[in-house]
């Protein structure tokens, strides 16, 4: 620990009255700068002035303690305690400071037992890591407001002693107990002043400031943030302050505070606070130097409207960079005169890169190739439509490199209108050769299922070639929105009704070959087709008999099925399928598991209802035991019991009721009354045979 210069040479002079003198000057006005006192405490003790350094650290000592600084006497015990008073003491004066400092908390007395600052006094080094330990339990103390991953904000509402846990109530958790080991990794003590902490304390101030000062707001967030956060962040820091429909109107008149920086672009875009306005914009304007061309057109989007100096500077620049792209990247150009156009700050008609001028000179075929944003290619398509009048062989030749559904429904569309022979010659290309245009195909797979004309040109061709595509290298990329295609509610279902008669066994076959389709889907597919064209089905299997009530049942359980639980889940898919990410979505996989329950019980019951034959009992013929028959048996002893046999539907072995498919009743049928039997192990002769009640 370094002293100064002055302090140096007073020890090289032996001058401690002078030393003496600067201490208490210090003494006095800083009594906390513990740098400087223990420096030259220890300077003294390097030099044989261990007495006199002892004795002005008492009176440092004494002062803190007149002051109340109690946080900095423990330092000052930590730091020099050595110096200042003997071992044996030095344990003890810690306690009391302690005492100080944490006494009014009711379970100092009871942490401080179980981190055992009460045991080995004599070993202070030890005793120091027990105060750390102390001081860490107490700031999860009964009332401490704190934050804990994955719970969000939180106050510690007991402390128990024998389980060594503190019990914490968070916004949607309440009763969470942590042990005082995991406390210190898992929760975060929230400072006075933090806004987790504030949405416990004051919610209602908060809502104030959500409605009059939206920017203030965001600053409670931004400034309580160790980095800048996304938007995704912020929102989730702002959950019950700020209601789902409040957000966008909130999150727009937030961001515009002068203050607030921006950095980065589409799903990396971060958000900062400036200390000031002036700086928010230099900081926005170098991100936006530094920024590469898109993230550069979205900070003008979002960002130019702040401030009219820095969205003029920001457009110089993209316009002096569309400039120098032109030659060699025009679609680059294209994009920027598009997004000056877009802010209100359009590309003069004279420029050679305004996107009139772009489109209007040359073959504009390879520009919209290479005009990567969407937005900015679909702004091209109407120029091209608008200004050329070779607008439809443009339009022809866009169907078959396009792959964004949206633009390529719009040049269908436009095709469609004008008559243009080039759109029949697209769809039957497309169907012929599926794979030469996944993403034209895949358009038209989608687009069937809501335009009857597109379904109705040839439904088993279109139903063929989109199965045949499930198992197609080309359409890798696309395979989700096929399996989307071909499920409940897409295309292929609908194509079914369309289908003549000579058209269904071919449509049978290829769901039965139909590479990567699976068992629960493919076999709804197959039933639809059966029910619809009764020559599929295959002969009946060998009968299956049971009661008619049974059979009512069964019959009833299929209605179910069908009319009521089948159509639930299929929306129930299709909602959470509009959740987004299905490798993460809980409630489509569920629902999908569902779907495969569903549809796999309604083929069985279908199955079995195909074969079923009702037993009558009044023509149940009685003179051996047969199915729908009750037999009654007695044993050597007397002992009498009744068995019946039923179907598999009926089957109770309970109530004496048993499958003709099961072992027991093997060995019953064909035996008459009077004969010798063997059931469970035991020997019964049966006394009657009687049709079944």
């Amino acid at each position: 620990m370094t002293i100064s210069r002055e302090i140096q040479t007073q020890l090289a002079k032996s001058d401690y009255d002078a030393i003496e003198n600067a201490w208490l000057q210090h003494l006095a006005s800083e009594p906390a700068d513990l740098d400087y006192f223990v420096g030259v405490a220890r300077a003294l003790t390097g030099v044989s002035e261990d007495e006199r350094a002892r004795l002005l650290l008492e009176l440092l000592d004494a002062e803190l303690r007149r002051l109340g600084r109690w946080r900095e006497r423990l330092a000052l015990l930590r730091r020099a305690g050595g110096l200042l008073m003997p071992a044996e003491l030095l344990h003890g004066e810690i306690l009391a400071t302690l005492r100080e400092l944490h006494g009014a908390s009711p379970n100092f007395s009871g942490l401080a037992e179980a981190g055992g600052l009460h045991r080995a006094i004599e070993d202070i080094p030890k005793t120091w890591e027990k105060v750390d330990r102390l001081e860490g339990l107490l700031a999860f103390d009964v009332g401490a407001f704190v934050w804990m991953e994955g719970k969000g904000a939180g106050r510690v509402v007991e402390v128990n002693l024998g389980l060594e846990s503190f019990k914490v109530d968070f916004e949607r958790h309440s009763g969470l107990n942590v042990g005082f080991r995991a406390a210190g990794k898992m929760l975060k003590p929230l400072p006075p002043g933090h806004l987790q902490r504030r949405k416990l304390e004051d919610p209602q101030a908060l809502a104030r400031m959500r409605d009059d000062s939206p920017g203030e707001l965001l600053r409670a967030v931004l400034e309580g943030g160790e980095r800048p956060l996304t938007a995704a962040e912020i929102r989730q820091a702002l959950t019950g302050i700020v209601a789902e429909e409040q957000w966008t109107a909130f999150w727009g008149a937030a961001r515009k505070h002068p203050n607030v920086v921006t950095a980065g672009s589409g799903g990396r875009q971060a958000y900062g606070w400036a200390a000031s306005a002036g700086d928010a914009h230099d900081a926005l304007w170098r991100s936006f130097v530094r920024a590469d061309t898109p993230a550069k057109l979205e900070m003008l989007r979002r960002g130019g409207d702040r401030d009219p100096a820095l969205r003029d500077r920001m457009a110089a620049g993209l316009a002096a960079l569309a400039a120098r792209a032109l030659p060699d990247r025009p679609a680059v150009a294209f994009e920027i005169a598009w997004g000056l156009e877009r802010a209100g700050l359009p590309a003069p008609e004279a420029a050679p890169w305004s996107p009139a001028a772009l489109v209007g000179a040359g073959d504009p075929r390879a520009l919209l190739g290479a005009i990567a944003d969407r937005g900015a290619r679909e702004r091209a398509y109407a120029l091209v439509r608008e200004l050329r009048p070779d607008w439809s062989a443009i339009f022809a030749d866009a169907l078959g490199r396009e792959e964004d559904p949206r633009l390529l429904t719009r040049a269908a569309e436009e095709l469609r209108a004008a008559g243009a022979p080039e759109l029949e010659r697209f769809l039957d290309q497309t169907l012929a050769q599926p794979r030469k245009n996944a993403a034209g195909f895949m358009w038209l797979i989608e687009r069937a299922a809501e335009e009857p004309a597109l379904a109705g040109r040839n439904p088993l061709r279109l139903l063929q070639q989109t199965l045949a595509a499930l198992g197609a290298e080309e359409f890798a990329a696309f395979r989700p929105r096929l399996r989307a295609a071909v499920e409940s509610g897409g295309t292929l279902p609908r194509l079914l009704p369309r289908l003549t008669e000579e058209q269904a066994l071919p449509a049978y076959e290829a769901v039965e070959r139909a590479p990567g389709l699976e068992r629960f889907t493919r076999q709804p597919l197959l039933t639809a087709l059966e029910l619809r064209f009764p020559s599929l089905r295959a002969p009946q299997e060998t009968p299956l008999y049971a009661t008619p009530a049974a059979i009512a049942a069964r019959r009833r359980e299929l209605q179910q099925l069908l009319e009521v639980e089948i159509p639930r889940n299929r929306k129930a898919i299709e909602e959470a399928r509009a959740m987004g990410d299905l490798r993460e979505n809980f409630e489509y996989k569920s629902a999908r598991q569902r779907h495969e329950y569903l549809a796999a019980r309604s083929s069985a019951l279908d199955g079995e209802l195909r074969r079923v034959r009702p037993l009558d009992s009044a023509a149940v013929d009685a003179s051996e035991a047969r199915i729908g028959t009750r037999l009654r048996l007695r044993s050597a002893s007397g002992e009498e019991r009744q068995l019946t046999i039923l179907g598999p539907w009926e089957s109770d072995p309970e109530r004496g009721i048993v499958s003709y498919e099961s072992e027991l009743a093997s060995g019953l049928l064909g035996r008459r009354a009077g004969e010798t039997v063997e059931v469970e192990g035991r020997s019964y002769s049966i006394a009657a045979i009687e049709p079944y009640e």
